[in-house]
């Protein structure tokens, strides 16, 4: 285990322990010490405010504290005894989130191009459009301007703003009031400005807030609001008024996101669902996996570890988008270097890839005319996949080879310019059944206009013309928030999404069933089943193309120099020897009962082809397993309620279960 500190700087800590106890007295007492001028010198504070670029706020600023603040004593500590785990890893939330897609919100080339896509075509609403969307991409800089009387915010102003260019950052979450939480949306953050404070996890009486208080004139207080997902809410839940193709206002509003009513409206809502809840903060601010704890300031030897430590890592699934800030770091001026937006889109890939989707194939019936193959996915999320802003989408493909190895159906493929082949000339709709190799299962959201045509003009937006993203768990229809979570087009009627096999409401799956011509083939098929995922689709950037200013122009050359390969979230391979039934019920197997009702989860039919039995939580925990038993049967009981996946292990392939506990 690496200890906090080194030898060498081990000393220069004893050496100023004496000189911090006397500051600490002093600080207890109310008083502003005369040693803090020994202890931090101006020299100092500057080195610690500067490091990598991170701004200050200007001596104009009332309000806000650029996150160069912030990093002097929660960023990197040189002597390694603050922002260090138990075992000597570095998690100080300044390097954490300046690679994150919130510390680059408002450097984000593609969202720049975007406003100003939406203001070329609609040039007498730029006021009213650069405002609302810089309350959520440039907060500090839009709600100083508004708080100090200025009137709105605008881009021109973004560009000569630095703490506007900071993004989301450390102020305005923790800057957010108890009583605002989960309550205001579309930007609409409501900040505590009375007597500057700073909210955090910890009690009041477990704070030193002295240094704050004296170098930053914030105050460091408790707020359970940190921890509540509705802190959120107030970017991502967006409503956006309609205007028609002439660029009237017609009195409508559209659901750009609900990511944050998607997630009320599932299992994870953890006010609804305290057995099962994770609120957003659980995957995207990950609390540090140990007792310890984590010293939170540097340059004050006699702090105490806090615990529980939530990482600042803010990971989503905009690989696409965090790589060309990388490739594009001098142009975009950002503020992290290459290595941690490398550890940004490693994260984004885990995410995508480990805690996203789980995905299944079943061979119900073959014969020598057709494969009746079904693709089954599992939205592990808390929210809708894809989530967030509607140019995101996902899609399954699906390979089926012979023995040798030879193409027999290909379905999904992505094609050499970073589309889908077979996908329609406009939007592809819904399937529950899939007959043909040009009909593509993809996830997404249409937005249409207000003559039901398609469009990617965000005010012009009247209503979703498909919206099959797949639901999370527990997701109802009857919930209080489906007016803006709906499910819209051929998803509404199709049986097998968001229902078990029973017809449950709620299971975050969707059955996709390939129609695959065998053309006489009786012998052994290789089946190969992917979901893809893309946040920047090319045909989604055609109509703004066709735009040119300097941010849609800036925008346009990294995006073709880009390499907007889809990334895969997720793939199943099965091996099909028969002609006839092949599934859990062939393999002899009962998992039962479901619903569970006393916590006891039975399996029987366990046989030597079996090689394991895992049973995961709606999070993708696991939470039990099967080991070194030979028995037929086996049980287990479930830690509590809420759905669970079970699957069933063989040497070819992997069964899954959806199980409800009650």
């Amino acid at each position: 285990m690496k200890s906090k500190y080194s030898l060498v700087t081990k000393s220069l800590v004893l050496a100023a322990i004496a000189g911090a106890v006397a500051l600490s007295v002093a600080w207890s007492q109310g008083q502003v010490p005369e040693a803090r001028a020994a202890y931090h010198t101006a020299r100092e504070i500057s080195s610690f405010r500067s490091v990598n670029g991170l701004p200050l706020d200007s001596n104009a600023n009332t309000f806000f504290a650029g996150s160069g603040h912030c990093n002097g004593c929660h960023g990197h500590d040189p002597s390694e005894y603050a922002m260090v785990s138990a075992d000597g890893r570095d998690v100080n939330v300044s390097d954490a989130w300046r690679s994150s897609m919130m510390a680059n919100s408002a450097r984000d080339p593609f969202w720049r191009a975007k406003v100003s896509h939406e203001v070329l075509v609609n040039p007498a609403h730029q006021v009213e459009l650069e405002d609302k969307c810089t309350t959520c991409h440039a907060p500090m800089g839009n709600f100083e301007h508004h708080f100090t009387g200025q009137g709105p915010y605008s881009i021109a102003y973004l560009e000569q703003d630095d703490i506007a260019r900071d993004g989301v950052s450390c102020v305005p979450c923790h800057m957010q009031k108890e009583e605002g939480i989960g309550n205001f949306f579309s930007g609409n953050l409501q900040l505590d400005t009375a007597g500057r404070p700073i909210y955090g996890p910890y009690a009041d009486e477990d704070i030193f807030p002295f240094p704050m208080q004296d170098f930053v004139h914030y105050s460091p207080r408790y707020g359970a609001q940190i921890l509540d997902a509705g802190l959120c809410a107030g970017c991502h839940s967006l409503l956006t008024g309609t205007v028609d193709l002439d660029g009237n206002l017609t009195g409508d509003e559209f659901v750009e996101q609900a990511t944050y009513h998607e997630w009320l409206n599932s299992e994870f809502n953890n006010e609804e669902h305290p057995a099962t809840g994770i609120t957003c903060q659980g995957c995207h601010v990950p609390l540090l996996d140990d007792t310890v704890g984590v010293v939170l300031s540097a340059n004050y030897v006699f702090l105490q570890p806090k615990s529980p430590f939530g990482q600042h890592h803010f990971s989503g699934a905009n690989t696409f988008m965090l790589t060309m800030l990388k490739d594009n770091g001098d142009t975009l001026q950002v503020t992290a270097s290459q290595a941690q937006f490398d550890t940004s889109i490693a994260r984004a890939e885990r995410m995508l890839q480990q805690h996203t989707l789980m995905v299944e194939t079943s061979v119900p019936w073959r014969d020598a005319d057709t494969a009746f193959i079904d693709v089954k996915l599992t939205n592990l999320a808390g929210h809708k996949f894809p989530s967030g802003y509607p140019s995101r989408r996902a899609w399954v493909e699906l390979l089926v080879t012979n023995a040798g190895g030879d193409t027999l159906y290909i379905n999904g493929e992505p094609s050499a310019d970073h589309d889908i082949v077979g996908h329609d000339p406009i939007w592809e709709p819904h399937y529950n059944v899939i007959t043909s190799a040009d009909q593509v299962q993809i996830y997404e959201m249409v937005m249409g206009d207000v003559n039901g045509d398609m469009t990617t003009v965000l005010e012009r937006a009247k209503q979703p013309l498909k919206d099959n993203r797949l639901a999370p768990a527990g997701f109802s229809v009857t919930h209080t928030t489906y007016d803006t979570t709906q499910i819209v087009g051929g998803a509404a009627a199709d049986l097998d999404f968001n229902h078990d096999e029973i017809g449950v409401e709620g299971s975050g799956t969707d059955v996709v069933h390939y129609h695959v011509p065998m053309g006489g083939n009786t012998s052994l098929i290789n089946i190969t089943a992917k979901v893809w995922y893309q946040t920047a689709p090319p045909r989604f950037m055609q109509e703004m193309f066709l735009h040119t200013s300097p941010e849609i122009d800036l925008f346009q050359g990294m995006f073709q120099a880009a390499d907007n390969t889809p990334v895969m979230v997720r793939r199943a391979t099965q091996t099909d020897m028969t002609v006839g039934i092949d599934d859990l019920r062939e393999l002899g197997v009962h998992v039962f009962p479901n619903p569970v009702r006393n916590g006891m989860l039975n399996i029987t039919g366990i046989d030597g082809r079996v090689t394991a039995i895992e049973v995961y939580d709606a999070g993708g925990r696991k939470v039990t397993e099967r080991k070194g038993t030979n028995e037929r049967t086996w049980g287990t009981r479930l830690p509590g309620n809420g759905t669970y996946i079970v699957v069933i292990r063989t040497a070819e392939r992997s069964f899954v279960e959806r199980v409800v506990s009650l």
